[in-house]
């Protein structure tokens, strides 16, 4: 385990932009959650008010085309770009099953471009436990975007509006996409809608669905969101896309922005909160959890069972 020392030096060279100890940094972060909430909090005076910027959407809606686009665009503009993308975990090593840079391998030779692959790990929403503090690192490095990808498994997006400052809601036309936004709550959380593959037929009706289904949800706030389209695949719409990102941000900047980011802190700092004391209270109990585990899985009572380790962790105060 590294110790508080080489936690300094990564550090420092986390800030100075070395890659290698970026690549080192993230590694830590998602395999070792305790070691990683140490560290991002050694970054907190380092924050350089990075823009992170989600991208959901159900599976086949063309969400690392989009990516990849952007990645071009930011970079004509002389922008540093990370990318994260959080991809299904492996059921036998917990690790993420799709490379860094298979879908967007045409960047890895920019050293202002760092892809970085991160596991579900089974967390909730597709978002990775360490997402949050990765973001911190890369925020550190001095990337000005973060891309942050998520799984693609539909209903289960909403997260991403916990932890990116502007959400792209990334739908397709002919897909029945409409209902699924709306029994998915992306609708609340999209800040940007992108009905990409818009060469397709069914674009107008997507487009006359949410605007009808926007009548029927209240608004977040003054942010009036947009319906855009796009072809990435051919690089339309992203140029688009980018100046209602850039828009966006601006009203972040603003007093209506300003409480949403207030509520955004306090709500991450609520889910910070309980992984770490459910990490704690793992640690104290040790082989009584393992055993736990294993009078559940023969028939034991579960709530018993979860009864009697509070009761063992109040012990071990």
């Amino acid at each position: 385990m590294l110790q508080p020392l080489d936690l300094d030096g990564l550090a420092a060279r986390v800030v100075a932009g070395e890659r290698r100890a970026i690549a080192r940094a993230l590694r830590w972060v998602d395999d070792h959650p305790r070691v990683g909430r140490e560290f991002a909090s050694r970054l907190h005076g380092h924050r350089r008010a990075a823009h992170v910027i989600g991208i959901t959407g159900n599976p086949g809606a063309g969400k690392s085309t989009v990516v990849d686009g952007l990645i071009t665009a930011l970079r004509k503009q002389g922008r540093r770009v990370a990318v994260l993308a959080v991809d299904p975990s492996s059921p036998f090593s917990g690790g993420a099953i799709l490379g860094d840079r298979i879908r967007m391998n045409r960047h890895a030779t920019d050293d202002g471009v760092f892809i970085r692959s991160l596991a579900t790990r089974g967390a909730l929403g597709g978002l990775s436990r360490a997402a949050f503090d990765s973001t911190r690192v890369l925020d550190a490095a001095g990337f000005e975007a973060i891309l942050l990808e998520t799984v693609g498994v539909g209903q289960d997006e909403v997260d991403v509006a916990r932890l990116a400052h502007t959400t792209v809601v990334v739908m397709v036309p002919g897909l029945g996409d409409d209902v699924q936004a709306i029994k998915a709550g992306l609708l609340e959380i999209a800040d940007i809608f992108l009905i990409n593959k818009a060469d397709r037929d069914g674009v107008y009706e997507l487009e006359n669905s949410l605007q009808q289904v926007f009548t029927m949800v209240p608004p977040r706030s003054e942010w009036e969101t947009p319906v855009l389209r796009s072809v990435a695949s051919r690089g339309e719409g992203i140029t688009e896309l980018l100046e209602a990102i850039e828009r966006h941000r601006e009203f972040l900047e603003g007093p209506a922005g300003a409480l949403r980011m207030s509520m955004q802190v306090s709500e991450v700092f609520e889910r910070m909160l309980d992984s770490a004391l459910v990490d704690e209270g793992k640690t104290k109990l040790g082989l009584a959890l393992d055993a736990a585990r294993q009078r559940v899985a023969n028939g034991s009572d579960p709530y018993a069972e979860v009864a009697s380790l509070v009761e063992a962790i109040r012990e071990t105060r």
